[in-house]
C-alpha cells in the first residue's frame, strides 16, 4: 500500500464576520505596532464593528487562515473615486499578516481575494499604499505586478468649531 501524499494545503481567504472581530482587532493593533504608528484607542471593536458589520456597509475585509483554521491576516478595502480618472476603484486601506505566517502565501491569496472582490463589484483597479521604509512589502507588490507613484499621505484633524453642531447633524 503506497503512502498517500499530504494535501496541498491552499491558503484560505474568506470574508471577515462578526465573531471574528477580536481577533482582527488583535492583527490591527500588531499592524500599527509594525508600521511604527501611535497606538489606538482600547475601544477600536466597538467602532469597528457597527462599521464592518452594518447592512449596506462599504467596507470589506478579507481574512486569511493558516491550515490549521487560525485567523493570520486580513485585507480592509472601500469603494472610492479617482476623480482625475473619473472612474471608481477599491482603495486597499490595510494588508497585513502576521510576522510568523508571511512567506507561505497567504499574501499572495488575499491580494487575489482583494482582486476578486473588486471584480465582484465591477471595479478594475485597485490601489493602495505602504511606507517607504517597508522594503518587504514593496518587493511583494512589486513581484504582483503593481506599480508605485510616489507620493505623501497627510492626515488633518478637523475639530468642531466651538458653538457648531457636530458633522452629521441635521440643521
Amino acid at each position: 500500500m503506497e503512502a498517500e501524499e499530504p494535501k496541498e494545503h491552499r491558503p484560505v481567504v474568506r470574508p471577515a464576520r462578526p465573531e471574528d472581530l477580536p481577533r482582527l482587532v488583535e492583527l490591527v493593533h500588531e499592524h500599527v505596532a509594525y508600521e511604527k504608528s501611535a497606538p489606538r484607542s482600547p475601544d477600536l471593536a466597538g467602532r469597528l464593528g457597527p462599521q464592518l458589520f452594518a447592512d449596506g456597509s462599504r467596507l470589506w475585509v478579507l481574512l486569511a487562515e493558516t491550515p490549521d483554521g487560525s485567523v493570520a491576516g486580513y485585507a480592509a478595502c472601500s469603494a472610492e473615486f479617482a476623480f482625475w480618472d473619473a472612474r471608481h476603484y477599491l482603495h486597499m486601506d490595510c494588508l497585513y499578516l502576521a510576522e510568523e505566517a508571511r512567506g507561505h502565501g497567504l499574501g499572495a491569496a488575499l491580494m487575489e481575494g482583494v482582486a476578486d472582490l473588486a471584480r465582484g463589484l465591477g471595479l478594475d483597479q485597485v490601489q493602495w499604499q505602504t511606507p517607504e521604509w517597508n522594503e518587504g512589502a514593496i518587493r511583494f507588490y512589486d513581484r504582483l505586478g503593481a506599480t508605485g507613484a510616489p507620493k505623501r499621505r497627510y492626515t488633518l484633524p478637523v475639530p468642531p468649531r466651538p458653538g457648531r453642531a457636530a458633522a452629521g447633524a441635521t440643521h
